[in-house]
Parts: structure tokens; sequence; C-alpha cells
């Protein structure tokens, strides 16, 4: 009695890390996990360098929106940082955080909607 082994078929992923719509959402869940885990957010920006480019569309617009949001924001990190000195860096460190989780949940909300961000380059909100 013979019998032939199963075929082997490669398990299918939800493919997370290709361009689209998932990818750019996991990008959004990585820069908020970035505020308490700070590596994910380098996480995060390397995957939106990575795929940039490639998705075409609506989606486009995201990845320019995270990748200005996690350069800005460190921007202004950096410099809350050093006017720490004189304690105002502290509200302004607030600030930021609270820019960084506006702009993450807007691009979430956008793109849940399907709808591209309107002015991707922006520096505020």
């Amino acid at each position: 009695m013979s019998e032939t082994p199963p075929s082997f078929t490669p398990r299918q992923t939800d493919r997370w890390l290709d361009p689209g719509q998932t990818n750019v959402q996991v990008i959004y869940i990585l820069y908020l996990a970035g505020l308490v885990i700070g590596i994910s957010g380098i996480v995060g920006i390397v995957l939106a360098y990575m795929n940039r480019g490639k998705a075409g569309g609506f989606v486009e617009s995201h990845y320019t929106w995270l990748i200005r949001t996690f350069w800005i924001g460190l921007l202004y990190a950096l410099v809350s940082f050093v006017l720490m000195m004189v304690l105002i860096g502290f509200i302004l460190m607030f600030a930021v955080a609270v820019w960084f989780i506006v702009r993450c949940i807007m691009g979430l909300q956008a793109l849940g909607r399907g709808e591209p961000i309107k002015n991707p380059e922006s520096w505020l909100i």
C-alpha cells in the first residue's frame, strides 16, 4: 500500500510586511508603541522607507506622512530635551507626545476610511 505524501504548501501570512494598507497600519501601531518601547519606532521608520514608492494609490500619502512624523517628532523632541534645562522643555516634550499621538490617530482614521492624507508634508496636524 503506497501512500503519496501530502503536498507541501507554504503557509500564507497576512503579508503585513508588503506595501499596502496593512503595512501602513502596522507602522502606525509601531509608532504608538514606540512611545513606550523606543525601538519599535525605529522598526516602523525602516518599514516605511522600505515600502515607500511601492504601494501606489492613496497609501503613498500615508508613507510620506509617517516618515515626516518620525523625523519632525524627533526634531521636536531634541529641541524639547535641550530646553529642559530651562524647564520649558518638560511642557514642550508633553506637547510633542500629544502632537505625535494625534498625527498617528489621524492617519489611522484616514487609512480606515480608505482616504489619503490631505497634506502629508505638513509640519503641524
